[in-house]
């Protein structure tokens, strides 16, 4: 699936039409290939089904930022910017006391993150918003079009016809995973499945608690159905237990209860199909990290030369760079100068350096640790983070400087261990003991030897918070732990610049959710907005 990127779209979804391409997808697209056309064919389910994978990764079917209206998968913002992963980090990230972006980038939408001042028009919320339902439109469409009775009909039989039916598994995780995103930004949503009649009725509104529901039910049913291993990148029965262990993590943001002892369980699971943490973490995030099976579960995959696009890892290892780092370092031609970490970041770490703890990835040369203003006025107020490298474990610079082929984990073991140590800490059913050695593993990956361990009577939340941040900053996290350790809104935890002020203030509670884009508000009447906005 890394180098098989389909030709033809199912549907371009334009900002503010998400109703009416849900209700159309029998419409001849602009290459004029109709449905009809595209599943005629066991290698033309192959061919969708690349494609539902590849909207991850990718944000066109022709480049990576055409400048036609129509060339994107989602129409109204920029097409370099709509990638699924830059809109994910830049409001779980931004929005946290992980990141900053400086004032000289001026892509619209992204200085009101760090302020949390957005409104249901922010073009980056609206982006992901629409990303994520294009993304369920098109696994939607393809577990419609395979059913027996419709594959029978085209004449696909035998092993072909077994394996199109794997393939609408596979659908049906990635539409949970996109659900999983929409239930924790926006919380009550529309909610569509293949069931719904093409060219029918607007979509409906799900509550939060029963889109929970519905996700947990449907990655039950695929935990006994889905593949033990397959392609790399691809989901697997380990990646449905990962995903149920953060929904279940987070229940009690959705749901108002709290269930932690199915946390624990599902982490223990998903561990338990022989997931260990690779030997050194600064390997985590190179170029040639799809060697990382061990701890990698599920993977976006990049390629730098089949799939250029201006977000994704790309953008999370160029964006870093400017000032006096040099690029040639990280594998790319040159730096965006763009983003930085607060101090809250490094401060969490014994040495900015990373002499102790080898997590500590920071470029200080000529870099202050403050912020004098938000956004930062200059490239150098801030530490950049050096995570995200376009060089290989030998050296070598990726396969092209303008592109990484750094691939993004979705799932990664360490955050299963973390997930099982804070649920068993907040009262789920499990061992403490393995809690506790589940933590020293990450540790003493972090430190190279045991000096980083802790003892049962140092394993308390507060330790867990910042141990997610130490393990797991800039993976697109921050946010959401924030909100499940009431640190996200409140004043009693602040943060350089949160909200405005220079050390930080509260906000009011309504901003733990984002705002349904007020194009969809005009356009489905079934809708209602989030409180506060």
């Amino acid at each position: 699936m890394k180098k098989y990127i389909l030709k033809t779209a199912v549907c371009l979804l334009s900002i503010g039409m998400l109703a009416s391409c849900t209700k159309d997808l029998d419409r001849e697209p602009t290459n004029g290939v109709t449905t009809e056309v595209q599943y005629s064919t066991f290698s033309g389910y192959q061919s969708a089904l690349a494609k539902v994978y590849a909207s991850f990764a990718l944000t066109g079917n022709i480049g990576p930022a055409t400048p036609c209206s129509q060339c994107g998968d989602v129409g109204g913002i920029d097409e370099g910017t709509s990638d699924f992963l830059r809109l994910y980090w830049w409001v779980q990230e931004i929005s946290t006391d992980e990141a900053v972006v400086v004032s000289l980038w001026n892509d619209p939408g992204i200085h009101f993150f760090h302020n949390m001042a957005w409104t249901p028009d922010n073009v980056i919320s609206k982006g992901l918003y629409y990303r994520s339902f294009y993304q369920i439109t098109l696994a939607n469409e393809f577990i419609r079009q395979s059913t027996d009775a419709k594959v029978a009909a085209r004449g696909i039989t035998g092993t072909e016809a077994e394996t199109i039916k794997n393939y609408a598994l596979e659908a049906r995780f990635l539409r949970a995973y996109q659900y999983s995103v929409l239930i924790d930004l926006f919380g009550n949503v529309p909610f569509v499945t293949e069931k719904d009649e093409v060219g029918g009725a607007l979509p409906k509104q799900i509550k939060r608690a029963d889109l929970f529901d519905y996700i947990v039910g449907e990655l039950k049913d695929l935990e006994g159905k889905m593949p033990i291993s397959n392609e790399y990148g691809r989901s697997t029965r380990s990646a449905v237990t990962a995903l149920l262990a953060r929904v279940y993590l987070n229940a009690e943001v959705y749901t108002n209860t709290p269930r932690w002892t199915e946390a624990a369980d599902y982490a223990n699971k998903t561990l338990a199909d022989g997931f260990v943490l690779i030997p050194d973490y600064r390997e985590l995030m190179l170029a040639d990290n799809n060697t990382n099976t061990s701890e990698f579960i599920m993977t976006i995959n990049y390629d730098g030369l089949k799939t250029k696009n201006f977000g994704g890892t790309t953008f999370l290892t160029h964006a870093p760079v400017g000032g006096d780092m040099p690029s040639s370092l990280f594998g790319v031609n040159s730096g965006w100068g763009g983003i930085r970490t607060t101090s809250s970041l490094p401060n969490k770490f014994p040495d900015y350096t990373g002499a102790l703890d080898h997590r500590a990835q920071f470029f200080t040369t000529n870099q202050s640790i403050n912020l004098s203003a938000d956004p930062a006025p200059s490239f150098r107020e801030g530490f950049a983070v050096t995570k995200y490298r376009n060089i290989t474990k030998a050296g070598n610079i990726g396969s092209s400087g303008d592109f990484a082929d750094i691939d993004f984990p979705i799932f990664r073991s360490a955050e299963m261990n973390l997930i099982y140590a804070e649920a068993v800490l907040r009262g789920g059913a499990g061992d403490m003991n393995i809690a506790l050695n589940l933590v020293n593993d990450i540790r003493k990956r972090a430190y190279g030897n045991t000096n980083g361990n802790i003892t049962l009577g140092s394993l308390t939340l507060d330790f867990i918070l910042d141990e997610r941040s130490r393990e797991l900053y800039w993976e697109g996290f921050r946010r959401s732990d924030l909100i499940r350790f009431n640190k996200f809104v409140e004043g009693s935890y602040v943060w350089p610049w949160k909200a405005g002020a220079p050390n930080g203030t509260g906000v009011p509670e309504y901003r733990k959710l984002f705002p349904i884009p007020d194009s969809d508000m005009n356009t489905n009447s079934n809708l209602v907005q989030n409180p506060g906005y």
